[in-house]
């Protein structure tokens, strides 16, 4: 659990304009997200050197002594390499497959430090993917 006062930073960096839209509903549903929360949206054509200072710019924003939790939507592609390029530092973890059920999660876990919130993280994205066929709806873990 968290220590002292400081709250994890949240960095989103996705494809334009997934990242956006996904905290303007969080936020519709949760009324605001408590933890300090930052949007990279990357476009298609977007030059990706550029793009990473932009990104080390907003996590070095958002570490108030807590650390940053990078979600980003997609591992391989440009937002995730941008993302991954970021645990060169010590207090940044990186999550991928960023969906609502994993954003959700975060800002209802908003007191957690950064190890117990990236677990929380990716539960929570991997725990709402589900398979609704009829009355018969299986996790992801349960189709294994």
């Amino acid at each position: 659990m968290m220590s002292t006062d400081a709250k994890v930073g949240i960095l989103l960096v996705t494809h334009d304009p997934l990242g956006k839209v996904l905290l303007s509903t969080a936020d519709a549903i949760l009324g605001h997200c408590p933890l300090p929360v930052e949007v990279l949206t990357v476009p298609l054509d977007a030059d990706p050197e550029l793009t990473a200072a932009e990104a080390r710019r907003m996590a070095t924003k958002l570490d108030r002594g807590a650390g940053v939790l990078v979600l980003t939507d997609l591992y391989g592609s440009t937002p995730g390499n941008i993302a991954c390029s970021l645990l060169e530092w010590e207090q940044v973890r990186v999550v991928s497959g960023l969906n609502l059920p994993m954003l959700l999660r975060v800002c209802n876990y908003h007191a957690l430090d950064l190890e117990h919130l990236t677990e929380k993280a990716a539960s929570g994205g991997r725990d709402a993917i589900l398979v609704c066929a009829g009355r018969n709806i299986q996790s992801a873990n349960e189709r294994k």
